[in-house]
């Protein structure tokens, strides 16, 4: 009780233009909601699916929780709460890599494809945290080989085995997947410039524009981790209609 009492108060401390603050609550109250909506609706779905509503539900679960901390971090010392931020990713991104695994099991798609995924994932989010809050002086250099991982994630969905099994299967499965892939292109392209504009570099201008770190990645996590969901409920939905 004295916790809650505690984070009650430190929402009420948080200034009226305080944006950062307002994003950390926001995304929090977003994806505990979208949570609650894909646990109590995973009995209407075929058991096939249920896995892929329960995994879109842990992934908008577990940031609900870390964004609840890092809304209370903003809160007390107005910095980014990069640590606890990681750790949400390093949950949260390898959970999206599996939905490509689990809607694509229907076409055969093995689990040696996930383990790529995730691998890649992993890497990604590994060396984004050394060049975001270990080795900033050689942020670049970091930030290089997480794009290169990220870009592999892309190659792999888009044009690799991914790819081949989504037009296997047809139909609403290649449609979801299709989106997903848009989601990882278009969506967490907006991660790079969150980096971007949080560590030092030769695009150190990003800054001087206004781009607020903490806002792009707020901004970014709800639309992605929500949007992915969203997508996997729709196939879901989809393909209880076609039977």
């Amino acid at each position: 009780m004295e916790n809650f009492l505690s984070s009650i108060s430190l929402v009420s401390r948080l200034a009226t233009d305080d944006y950062v603050g307002f994003t950390f609550f926001v995304g929090c109250m977003a994806m505990m909601a979208a949570s609650a909506f894909f646990f109590l609706s995973m009995n209407s779905f075929d058991k096939k699916w249920r896995t892929s509503i329960l995994v879109s539900g842990l992934i908008t679960f577990i940031a609900a929780v870390h964004y609840w901390y890092m809304r209370d971090y903003w809160a007390g010392f107005a910095e980014s709460p990069t640590f606890f931020r990681y750790v949400d990713w390093v949950l949260t991104v390898p959970l999206m890599c599996v939905e490509f695994f689990l809607i694509l099991k229907v076409a055969g798609a093995k689990k040696s494809l996930m383990w790529r995924l995730i691998f890649a994932s992993v890497i990604m989010l590994v060396t984004g945290y050394f060049g975001e809050a270990v080795y900033r002086d050689s942020a670049a250099f970091w930030g290089l080989i997480s794009g290169i991982a990220y870009f592999w994630i892309v190659y792999e969905i888009w044009f690799g085995e991914a790819k081949k099994l989504a037009e296997a299967a047809g139909g609403s499965v290649l449609k979801a997947h299709k989106t997903l892939c848009w989601f990882v292109l278009v969506g967490w392209a907006i991660y790079p410039l969150g980096y971007m504009a949080g560590t030092p570099g030769w695009y150190d201008g990003l800054g001087q524009i206004g781009l607020n770190m903490d806002v792009i990645y707020n901004i970014g996590d709800a639309v992605n981790k929500i949007g992915f969901g969203l997508v996997i409920y729709g196939l879901a939905v989809a393909q209880s209609s076609e039977k």
